[in-house]
Protein backbone atom coordinates (compact mmCIF):
# COMPACT_ATOMS: atom_id res chain seq x y z
CA UNK A 1 0.00 0.00 0.00
CA UNK A 2 1.30 3.78 -0.72
CA UNK A 3 0.82 6.54 1.18
CA UNK A 4 -2.36 7.66 1.98
CA UNK A 5 -3.44 10.45 -0.72
CA UNK A 6 -4.56 14.25 1.33
CA UNK A 7 -6.55 16.54 -0.12
CA UNK A 8 -4.45 19.38 -2.00
CA UNK A 9 -5.41 23.30 -2.27
CA UNK A 10 -6.71 23.85 0.62
CA UNK A 11 -5.51 25.76 3.61
CA UNK A 12 -5.28 23.89 6.60
CA UNK A 13 -2.26 23.32 9.40
CA UNK A 14 -2.82 19.61 9.41
CA UNK A 15 -3.20 17.31 6.19
CA UNK A 16 -6.97 15.91 5.59
CA UNK A 17 -6.76 12.34 4.73
CA UNK A 18 -8.83 11.70 1.40
CA UNK A 19 -10.28 8.40 3.11
CA UNK A 20 -11.21 9.40 6.52
CA UNK A 21 -13.32 7.54 9.56
CA UNK A 22 -16.94 8.14 10.22
CA UNK A 23 -17.68 7.47 14.06
CA UNK A 24 -22.23 7.44 14.28
CA UNK A 25 -21.27 4.04 15.37
CA UNK A 26 -19.15 4.67 18.44
CA UNK A 27 -21.77 4.26 21.13
CA UNK A 28 -24.49 4.84 19.27
CA UNK A 29 -27.53 1.48 19.92
CA UNK A 30 -29.22 2.77 16.47
CA UNK A 31 -26.47 0.91 14.58
CA UNK A 32 -26.54 -1.74 17.25
CA UNK A 33 -23.36 -1.03 19.21
CA UNK A 34 -22.94 1.10 22.78
CA UNK A 35 -20.64 1.29 25.06
CA UNK A 36 -18.93 -2.30 24.78
CA UNK A 37 -17.72 -0.93 21.33
CA UNK A 38 -15.08 1.26 23.44
CA UNK A 39 -12.50 -1.96 22.69
CA UNK A 40 -13.12 -2.41 19.47
CA UNK A 41 -13.35 1.65 18.75
CA UNK A 42 -10.30 2.10 20.06
CA UNK A 43 -8.59 -0.97 17.76
CA UNK A 44 -9.91 0.40 14.50
CA UNK A 45 -8.86 4.24 15.38
CA UNK A 46 -5.14 3.09 16.26
CA UNK A 47 -5.21 0.86 12.92
CA UNK A 48 -6.35 3.83 10.99
CA UNK A 49 -4.15 6.17 12.48
CA UNK A 50 -1.27 3.68 11.46
CA UNK A 51 -2.44 3.41 7.42
CA UNK A 52 -2.84 7.28 7.54
CA UNK A 53 -6.15 8.35 7.95
CA UNK A 54 -6.10 11.80 9.63
CA UNK A 55 -9.52 12.59 9.93
CA UNK A 56 -11.99 11.33 12.25
CA UNK A 57 -15.85 12.83 12.37
CA UNK A 58 -18.17 12.69 14.75
CA UNK A 59 -21.43 14.47 16.47
CA UNK A 60 -22.39 15.53 20.13
CA UNK A 61 -25.91 13.83 18.84
CA UNK A 62 -24.43 10.92 18.32
CA UNK A 63 -25.04 8.59 21.22
CA UNK A 64 -25.80 11.48 22.87
CA UNK A 65 -21.79 12.28 23.52
CA UNK A 66 -20.96 8.41 24.01
CA UNK A 67 -19.10 8.85 20.48
CA UNK A 68 -17.19 11.92 21.18
CA UNK A 69 -16.11 10.54 23.88
CA UNK A 70 -15.43 7.16 22.96
CA UNK A 71 -13.07 8.72 20.22
CA UNK A 72 -11.68 11.18 22.01
CA UNK A 73 -10.38 8.13 25.00
CA UNK A 74 -9.22 6.16 21.73
CA UNK A 75 -7.41 8.95 20.14
CA UNK A 76 -5.90 10.10 23.27
CA UNK A 77 -4.70 5.72 23.90
CA UNK A 78 -3.40 5.71 20.53
CA UNK A 79 -0.89 8.44 20.00
CA UNK A 80 -2.93 12.03 20.91
CA UNK A 81 -4.18 14.23 18.18
CA UNK A 82 -1.40 16.30 17.25
CA UNK A 83 -1.29 14.97 13.85
CA UNK A 84 -4.90 14.20 13.42
CA UNK A 85 -8.23 16.30 12.43
CA UNK A 86 -10.36 15.85 14.84
CA UNK A 87 -14.04 17.28 13.84
CA UNK A 88 -17.40 17.37 15.56
CA UNK A 89 -20.97 18.86 15.06
CA UNK A 90 -22.91 21.03 16.75
CA UNK A 91 -26.58 19.52 16.77
CA UNK A 92 -28.31 23.10 16.10
CA UNK A 93 -32.15 23.25 17.97
CA UNK A 94 -30.97 26.78 19.19
CA UNK A 95 -27.71 27.76 17.49
CA UNK A 96 -27.36 30.84 18.71
CA UNK A 97 -24.15 32.24 19.61
CA UNK A 98 -24.01 31.44 23.01
CA UNK A 99 -25.76 27.99 22.42
CA UNK A 100 -22.74 27.31 20.04
CA UNK A 101 -20.26 28.55 22.35
CA UNK A 102 -21.13 26.67 24.89
CA UNK A 103 -21.73 23.31 23.12
CA UNK A 104 -18.07 23.48 21.72
CA UNK A 105 -17.12 23.63 24.51
CA UNK A 106 -18.10 20.96 25.91
CA UNK A 107 -17.58 19.42 22.48
CA UNK A 108 -13.91 19.89 23.36
CA UNK A 109 -14.03 18.59 26.67
CA UNK A 110 -15.98 15.28 25.91
CA UNK A 111 -13.10 14.58 23.12
CA UNK A 112 -10.22 15.53 25.76
CA UNK A 113 -8.97 18.53 23.02
CA UNK A 114 -7.68 21.75 23.93
CA UNK A 115 -8.77 22.49 20.36
CA UNK A 116 -11.51 21.36 17.70
CA UNK A 117 -9.63 20.89 14.66
CA UNK A 118 -13.33 21.33 12.35
CA UNK A 119 -16.10 22.58 13.95
CA UNK A 120 -19.38 21.63 12.25
CA UNK A 121 -23.20 23.27 11.52
CA UNK A 122 -24.98 19.80 11.56
CA UNK A 123 -27.60 21.12 10.03
CA UNK A 124 -28.89 24.33 8.60
CA UNK A 125 -31.71 26.07 11.35
CA UNK A 126 -34.91 26.83 9.59
CA UNK A 127 -36.02 29.52 11.93
CA UNK A 128 -32.08 30.64 13.56
CA UNK A 129 -30.02 32.79 11.21
CA UNK A 130 -26.23 32.03 10.22
CA UNK A 131 -25.30 35.11 11.77
CA UNK A 132 -25.97 34.08 15.13
CA UNK A 133 -24.20 30.75 14.53
CA UNK A 134 -21.50 32.11 12.90
CA UNK A 135 -20.88 34.66 15.44
CA UNK A 136 -20.76 32.02 18.12
CA UNK A 137 -18.27 30.28 15.70
CA UNK A 138 -16.10 33.56 15.64
CA UNK A 139 -15.61 33.76 19.32
CA UNK A 140 -14.88 29.90 19.31
CA UNK A 141 -12.03 30.76 17.36
CA UNK A 142 -10.59 33.64 18.34
CA UNK A 143 -10.01 31.91 22.03
CA UNK A 144 -9.02 29.12 20.44
CA UNK A 145 -11.57 26.47 21.18
CA UNK A 146 -12.12 25.87 16.99
CA UNK A 147 -9.71 26.22 14.52
CA UNK A 148 -11.58 25.44 11.22
CA UNK A 149 -16.03 26.07 10.63
CA UNK A 150 -17.58 23.74 8.69
CA UNK A 151 -21.07 22.87 7.76
CA UNK A 152 -23.20 19.87 7.14
CA UNK A 153 -26.36 19.27 4.68
CA UNK A 154 -26.42 23.39 3.47
CA UNK A 155 -27.29 24.10 0.11
CA UNK A 156 -24.19 25.78 -1.87
CA UNK A 157 -25.76 28.39 -1.57
CA UNK A 158 -26.59 28.95 2.38
CA UNK A 159 -22.83 27.57 2.38
CA UNK A 160 -21.32 30.64 0.89
CA UNK A 161 -24.00 33.05 2.86
CA UNK A 162 -22.68 31.34 5.91
CA UNK A 163 -19.21 32.36 4.82
CA UNK A 164 -20.02 36.05 4.19
CA UNK A 165 -21.75 36.04 7.90
CA UNK A 166 -18.49 34.04 9.04
CA UNK A 167 -16.01 36.49 7.78
CA UNK A 168 -13.34 33.84 7.05
CA UNK A 169 -13.06 30.71 4.89
CA UNK A 170 -16.02 27.50 5.98
CA UNK A 171 -13.91 25.58 5.47
CA UNK A 172 -16.13 22.24 4.31
CA UNK A 173 -19.34 20.95 3.92
CA UNK A 174 -20.50 17.75 4.74
CA UNK A 175 -23.15 16.46 2.62
CA UNK A 176 -24.34 12.83 1.36
CA UNK A 177 -22.26 12.21 -1.80
CA UNK A 178 -22.25 8.74 -3.54
CA UNK A 179 -23.15 6.77 -6.38
CA UNK A 180 -26.87 7.05 -5.72
CA UNK A 181 -27.15 10.64 -4.47
CA UNK A 182 -24.62 12.46 -6.82
CA UNK A 183 -26.48 15.64 -6.15
CA UNK A 184 -23.24 17.69 -5.07
CA UNK A 185 -21.33 16.91 -8.34
CA UNK A 186 -23.17 19.35 -9.83
CA UNK A 187 -22.73 22.93 -8.21
CA UNK A 188 -21.06 22.28 -4.69
CA UNK A 189 -17.89 20.08 -5.72
CA UNK A 190 -17.42 22.27 -8.47
CA UNK A 191 -17.16 25.18 -6.53
CA UNK A 192 -15.26 24.00 -4.29
CA UNK A 193 -12.56 22.64 -6.06
CA UNK A 194 -12.59 26.45 -7.50
CA UNK A 195 -12.08 28.18 -4.46
CA UNK A 196 -9.97 25.62 -1.87
CA UNK A 197 -12.89 24.19 0.04
CA UNK A 198 -13.84 20.75 0.71
CA UNK A 199 -16.51 18.72 0.19
CA UNK A 200 -16.87 15.93 2.93
CA UNK A 201 -19.23 12.48 1.63
CA UNK A 202 -20.79 10.97 4.16
CA UNK A 203 -22.41 8.10 3.68
CA UNK A 204 -20.16 7.44 0.67
CA UNK A 205 -21.26 3.42 0.37
CA UNK A 206 -24.94 4.26 0.96
CA UNK A 207 -25.10 2.81 4.19
CA UNK A 208 -24.07 -0.05 2.60
CA UNK A 209 -25.92 -0.84 -0.17
CA UNK A 210 -23.19 -0.42 -2.63
CA UNK A 211 -20.68 -3.08 -0.96
CA UNK A 212 -22.72 -5.63 -2.93
CA UNK A 213 -24.00 -7.98 0.47
CA UNK A 214 -27.69 -7.23 0.04
CA UNK A 215 -30.35 -8.23 -2.19
CA UNK A 216 -33.94 -8.82 -1.85
CA UNK A 217 -33.06 -12.22 -0.86
CA UNK A 218 -30.99 -11.01 1.77
CA UNK A 219 -31.85 -7.80 3.25
CA UNK A 220 -30.39 -5.87 6.33
CA UNK A 221 -31.90 -6.32 9.91
CA UNK A 222 -30.38 -3.65 11.20
CA UNK A 223 -32.91 -0.89 12.36
CA UNK A 224 -30.79 2.45 10.14
CA UNK A 225 -30.78 0.47 6.87
CA UNK A 226 -34.16 -1.19 7.71
CA UNK A 227 -35.80 1.69 7.39
CA UNK A 228 -34.36 3.28 4.44
CA UNK A 229 -35.92 3.03 1.18
CA UNK A 230 -33.14 1.95 -0.61
CA UNK A 231 -33.03 -1.81 0.77
CA UNK A 232 -37.08 -2.61 0.07
CA UNK A 233 -36.76 -5.55 -1.93
CA UNK A 234 -37.88 -3.48 -5.50
CA UNK A 235 -34.88 -1.06 -4.98
CA UNK A 236 -32.34 -3.84 -4.59
CA UNK A 237 -33.04 -5.31 -7.68
CA UNK A 238 -33.59 -2.24 -9.68
CA UNK A 239 -29.84 -2.07 -8.29
CA UNK A 240 -28.31 -5.45 -9.66
CA UNK A 241 -27.13 -3.40 -13.18
CA UNK A 242 -25.08 -0.82 -10.70
CA UNK A 243 -24.14 -3.28 -8.67
CA UNK A 244 -23.12 -5.94 -11.67
CA UNK A 245 -21.24 -2.99 -13.17
CA UNK A 246 -19.28 -2.09 -9.11
CA UNK A 247 -18.41 -6.45 -9.29
CA UNK A 248 -17.05 -5.56 -13.04
CA UNK A 249 -14.81 -2.84 -12.32
CA UNK A 250 -13.66 -4.05 -8.85
CA UNK A 251 -12.56 -7.11 -10.93
CA UNK A 252 -9.97 -5.66 -13.10
CA UNK A 253 -8.54 -4.28 -9.74
CA UNK A 254 -8.61 -7.48 -7.40
CA UNK A 255 -11.07 -5.09 -5.28
CA UNK A 256 -14.22 -5.03 -3.65
CA UNK A 257 -17.40 -3.38 -5.06
CA UNK A 258 -17.51 -1.16 -1.83
CA UNK A 259 -13.26 0.24 -2.23
CA UNK A 260 -14.32 1.07 -6.22
CA UNK A 261 -17.35 3.09 -4.83
CA UNK A 262 -15.28 4.51 -2.18
CA UNK A 263 -13.35 5.27 -5.09
CA UNK A 264 -15.55 6.76 -7.33
CA UNK A 265 -16.62 9.43 -4.72
CA UNK A 266 -12.96 10.57 -3.89
CA UNK A 267 -11.82 10.50 -8.15
CA UNK A 268 -12.42 13.95 -7.71
CA UNK A 269 -10.29 16.37 -5.91
CA UNK A 270 -11.64 18.52 -2.86
CA UNK A 271 -13.40 15.37 -1.28
CA UNK A 272 -13.14 13.41 2.01
CA UNK A 273 -14.89 10.39 1.68
CA UNK A 274 -15.77 9.54 5.86
CA UNK A 275 -16.62 5.97 5.58
CA UNK A 276 -17.84 4.20 9.16
CA UNK A 277 -16.15 0.95 10.06
CA UNK A 278 -17.60 -1.73 12.70
CA UNK A 279 -13.95 -3.74 12.47
CA UNK A 280 -10.61 -3.68 11.92
CA UNK A 281 -10.38 -5.41 8.59
CA UNK A 282 -13.51 -2.99 7.04
CA UNK A 283 -11.56 0.00 8.06
CA UNK A 284 -8.72 -1.68 6.39
CA UNK A 285 -10.74 -2.05 3.14
CA UNK A 286 -11.83 1.38 3.20
CA UNK A 287 -8.47 2.96 3.34
CA UNK A 288 -7.73 0.56 0.79
CA UNK A 289 -9.59 2.59 -1.57
CA UNK A 290 -7.37 5.42 -1.75
CA UNK A 291 -4.79 3.18 -3.95
CA UNK A 292 -7.52 2.14 -6.01
CA UNK A 293 -7.08 4.79 -9.36
CA UNK A 294 -10.22 4.38 -11.84
CA UNK A 295 -9.56 5.35 -15.05
CA UNK A 296 -11.70 8.43 -16.36
CA UNK A 297 -13.78 5.50 -18.71
CA UNK A 298 -14.68 3.40 -15.48
CA UNK A 299 -15.37 6.75 -14.03
CA UNK A 300 -17.78 7.61 -16.51
CA UNK A 301 -19.14 3.98 -17.05
CA UNK A 302 -19.86 4.16 -13.14
CA UNK A 303 -21.65 6.95 -13.58
CA UNK A 304 -23.69 6.32 -15.88
CA UNK A 305 -24.85 3.18 -14.02
CA UNK A 306 -25.40 4.99 -11.14
CA UNK A 307 -28.15 7.72 -13.38
CA UNK A 308 -30.07 4.81 -14.99
CA UNK A 309 -30.51 3.38 -11.06
CA UNK A 310 -34.27 5.11 -10.66
CA UNK A 311 -35.20 3.82 -6.78
CA UNK A 312 -38.73 4.37 -5.41
CA UNK A 313 -37.98 6.88 -2.61
CA UNK A 314 -39.64 9.93 -0.59
CA UNK A 315 -43.17 9.65 -0.44
CA UNK A 316 -44.47 6.59 -2.84
CA UNK A 317 -41.97 4.38 -1.20
CA UNK A 318 -43.40 4.87 2.64
CA UNK A 319 -46.41 2.15 1.92
CA UNK A 320 -44.02 -0.20 0.87
CA UNK A 321 -42.07 0.49 3.74
CA UNK A 322 -44.34 0.35 6.36
CA UNK A 323 -45.52 -3.07 5.29
CA UNK A 324 -41.68 -4.53 4.51
CA UNK A 325 -41.70 -3.66 8.66
CA UNK A 326 -44.56 -5.31 9.40
CA UNK A 327 -43.34 -8.25 7.89
CA UNK A 328 -40.39 -8.09 9.28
Amino acid sequence: MSGMRHVEGIDTVKPYSVIGLGTWQFGSREWGYGEDFAAEARRIVTRARELGVTVFDTAEVYGFGRSERILGRALADSGGTEDVVVATKIFPVLPTAAVVQQRGVASAQRLGVRTLDLYQVHQPNPVVSDATTMRGMRALRDVGVVDQVGVSNYPLKRWRSAEVRFGAPVLSNQVQLNLVHRGPLAEMLPWAQRTGHVVIAYSPLAQGLLSGRYDADHRPANGVRAANAMFLPENLDAAKPLLDTLRDVASGHDATPAQVALAWVVHQPHVVAIPGASSVAQLESNVAAADLRLSDEEYRGLTAAAEAYQPLVGIPAIPKLVASRRRG
